[in-house]
């Protein structure tokens, strides 16, 4: 099978969107499959391109069996929505021109999630009178409401009007939640073209260790308790509640917060962190994909925070399986739904209020006196990561695309 995927991240960047494709690849090349990524140059979340790449029109890389054609656009951070919408239109263009190029694939994928992505895979798609697969890994643009980015108004009525297009036209929806699932299904989308294919997490590159000993002694952490959060720092997370509960935690020094990434919010919470003079915790800005195992050798416990929003029932944060991955209990602090689920279910850490300060800082207190309790956690997320394997959703996957490549 030839598989042609848009996607406007990809590795070297390492958010969630780029990780999954990345790996859903690997796999697929692995079994024999042509993969081919149409993407740009990476530069998220800072808007900066990569050192060792440039913005040009068009060119071609190799990456695990991957061919990876990358093609000019827009650059800018992942702040802003005007600018950002300039981002994702420039790609959508060059990468539909790009499409036309490329040897005749047997289905087009596009990922979300915002969707002029997929409308360029759309497109390409039509053209070449060819299947087409939307990901969905996000109800956009429900989600810039929920944020704040943007309040109720003709243009997202717009977008939504964009949104039920692609679902409508799409030959398939692949959804990364069942409450995506549910949410298409009521707004009238034939549930039969729907599927889900959960995040997952790479076992082969999520294997616990000891805390590295040279970064805990540059990030002084020696002897500490440590909450990370290891990610992208954006308006969905509700990171400032991390924040009011590291004030809150001031004085109990063997307790220390981790950041590491970058995002929209990065800016606002380190100043306040400044403004307040949290000595508790510990910023640093994204880091290479390679160091990240390191990074989370550093963690006790991964805060999984979100906004209080009733749209957040529908997500499931990719960081809770790489969490599992590793070994890492985690606390949940975000709104009852698939997420909160996962995490009673299989027993990998507590569930608590989304931004809710104080009972955070409340149940980090209660993990960092009770090792038996960090370790009993510790064993169950463990347990609980090789059904979340991303060989195993990559499989799933690929059952999808070969059925309708087949199809007459």
């Amino acid at each position: 099978m030839n598989i042609l995927f848009l996607s406007d991240n990809f590795p070297p960047e390492s958010n969630a969107p780029a990780s999954r494709l990345f790996d859903h690849a690997r796999a697929w090349v692995r079994k024999g499959h042509r993969v081919t990524v149409v993407t740009c140059a990476p530069n998220f979340p800072e808007g900066k391109v990569f050192e060792g790449y440039h913005n040009r029109w068009y060119s071609v890389e190799w990456l695990e069996g991957i061919r990876v054609v990358r093609v000019k656009s827009y650059i800018t951070a992942n702040e802003g929505f005007a600018r950002r919408s300039l981002d994702y239109a420039s790609f959508m263009v060059s990468g539909y021109l790009a499409g036309l190029l490329q040897e005749r694939p047997d289905v087009i994928v596009a990922t979300s999630p915002q969707f002029f992505c997929a409308v360029g895979g759309w497109a390409l798609a039509a053209s070449r009178r060819l299947p087409f697969v939307f990901e969905l890994r996000d109800l956009w643009p429900a989600s810039i409401v929920a944020v704040g980015a943007m309040r109720e108004s003709p243009v997202i009525q717009a977008l939504e009007k964009l949104e039920l297009f692609l679902y409508r036209r799409a030959d398939k929806i692949v959804a990364v939640t069942e409450a995506f699932r549910e949410d298409l299904q009521a707004r009238g989308i034939d549930p039969r073209k729907i599927e889900v294919v959960r995040n997952g997490v790479d076992l082969s590159s999520c294997i616990p260790r000891k805390r590295d000993a040279a970064l805990e002694k540059e990030y002084r952490l020696e002897g500490k308790f440590v909450a990370g959060y290891l990610g992208t720092h954006g308006m969905a997370h509700g990171l400032m509640s991390i924040v009011d509960a590291a004030e809150r935690l001031r004085e109990r020094e063997s307790i220390a917060f981790f950041f590491a990434g970058s995002g929209a919010e990065r800016v606002r919470v380190e100043e306040e962190v400044k403004r307040r003079g949290l000595d508790n915790v510990r910023m640093i800005p994204r880091q290479p994909k390679e160091r990240v195992s390191a990074l989370w050798s550093l963690c006790d416990v991964a805060l999984i925070p979100l906004r209080n929003d009733p749209l957040f029932c529908t997500v499931i944060p990719s960081k809770l399986f790489e969490a599992m991955g590793y070994g890492i209990p985690v606390i949940a602090s975000l709104p009852e739904g698939e997420t909160t689920e996962i995490v009673r279910k299989e027993g990998c850490g507590l569930v608590i209020e989304a931004e809710n300060p104080g009972l955070l800082a409340r149940s980090l207190e209660r993990l960092a006196t009770s090792p038996q309790e960090c370790a009993r956690l510790s064993a169950a997320a463990l347990r609980a990561a090789p059904r979340y394997s991303r060989e195993n959703q990559a499989t799933r996957m690929e059952r999808i695309l070969l059925e309708l490549a087949k199809s007459p």
